[in-house]
């Protein structure tokens, strides 16, 4: 009959054993990734697995704190994955083009082609409302806007 602790004994190497392929095909992406988003997935996925490195050690050596470092861990790895992808949106999604211009987002590429469609079109579109974009206009026409004070308010 096979003991206990060598099972967990065979269950860590062999878990230390796939982290550690993980690990290197996941530096390989972080190194060739064609574009930045995809190196940033492949950073926040080596974050992911030093969390898994740090939890097989922990129960190999049954020292309960790496536990408690790899929750930190996770928590600032979360974090950095935010920063990364707001500089992601704030810069665009890949290196300058050489005219100057950044490339166009998904959503921003979707404006654009939109505007294209109603220019071609005459700037007419089919709905009622007379909005482009068919929905009704966020204030009537003619009525000044609200400014927000009470009745009795001084300008």
């Amino acid at each position: 009959m096979i003991s206990p602790d060598a099972i967990i004994q065979a269950a860590c190497h062999f878990a230390l054993v796939v982290l550690a392929i993980a690990f290197l095909l996941t530096v390989y992406r972080v190194v060739r990734g064609p574009t930045l988003p995809d190196r940033v997935v492949a950073l926040d996925m080596l974050v992911g697995i030093v969390i898994g490195f740090i939890a097989v050690i922990a129960v190999k050596t049954g020292y309960t704190l790496y536990i408690d470092i790899a929750i930190a861990l996770g928590l600032v790895g979360f974090l950095a994955t935010i920063a990364f992808a707001r500089f992601i949106l704030v810069r665009g999604l890949s290196e300058d083009q050489p005219d100057g211009r950044r490339p166009l987002l998904k959503l921003e590429a979707g404006l654009a082609t939109d505007r294209e469609r109603r220019k071609s079109a005459g700037g007419k579109t089919a709905s009622a409302t007379g909005s482009p974009s068919g929905n009704p206009p966020a204030k009537p026409p003619g009525k000044p806007a609200k400014s927000g004070r009470g009745k009795g308010a001084r300008r």
